[in-house]
């Protein structure tokens, strides 16, 4: 953060808006939408400026990567375990950071959006998992502005200075559900469309227009049913798969 808050000062505007809702003290998913490649710096900066260290998911191979994965962990970011049939040894790192008390962010699309309007699209369900499993309370936050400077097509616009806009909302918290209990893909769907539903209406307040009816679906390449789950409902565990992890 000591190179990234100059740089954020000089070279962008900020509205950062529900700064005093995240809670200075104890375990908080901080759950946010995913326009550009900076939205981990300006996000970052914003949860710093709080008084919380911010720390980010990231796919486990990054941290053997012999200068990067130095960087994740010197700086104690998170790694998500990708692979592991078992969802909670995925997060297994993330959910022990959150029962430490640390704020722990994450993107639960995973990427940047495939939403050709910039809408949040169909996101993947670690981030009910996390809530489930630690009961730490999740904070949506709806980000917009990044895009102008770096967005898809990876051009870098500087000038004029952009306004970075990040609006936390309220808190939503779901029961921890007891030890060795693994959460069924209803609850996990469920929570998961709450969350993203929260940084959806905040963003429609950011950008002044409506959003679309429906969800972008990644996979379908087309807006479905914001509730739809192709998978039928099962009153099992849902088995670990690139749709449970939200790091990118």
């Amino acid at each position: 953060m000591a190179v990234i808050r100059p740089l954020s000062t000089l070279l962008t505007k900020r509205e950062w808006l529900g700064s005093e809702r995240i809670p200075k003290a104890g375990g908080v998913i901080i759950a946010a939408n995913h326009v550009s490649w900076l939205d981990p710096f300006a996000l970052g900066h914003f949860v710093y400026s709080t008084g919380r260290l911010p720390r980010f998911m990231g796919k486990a191979s990054l941290f053997r990567k012999p200068v990067i994965g130095m960087i994740l962990r010197g700086a104690h970011q998170i790694p998500v375990h990708r692979g592991e049939r078992d969802g909670a040894a995925a997060l297994s790192d993330a959910v022990q950071a959150l029962r430490d008390g640390e704020a722990v962010l994450l993107y639960p699309e995973g990427t940047l959006t495939l939403d050709p309007d910039l809408w949040p699209m169909q996101a993947k369900t670690g981030v009910a998992r996390l809530a489930l499993m630690s009961g730490a309370p999740v904070i949506p936050v709806a980000q917009w502005g990044a895009q102008e400077i770096l967005g898809r097509s990876r051009r870098l616009r500087l000038f004029p200075r952009k306004t970075m806009q990040i609006h936390a909302m309220n808190p939503l918290r779901v029961e921890a559900l007891p030890a060795d209990t693994q959460p069924t893909r209803e609850q996990l769907r469920a929570f998961t469309v709450e969350v993203m539903e929260s940084v959806r209406a905040e963003l429609e307040v950011i950008r002044g227009v409506p959003s679309p009816a429906g969800v972008w679906d990644p996979q379908l390449h087309e807006r479905i049913a914001a509730v739809t789950d192709r998978s039928p409902v099962a009153s099992q565990a849902e088995p670990t798969s690139n749709e449970e992890q939200g790091a990118s």
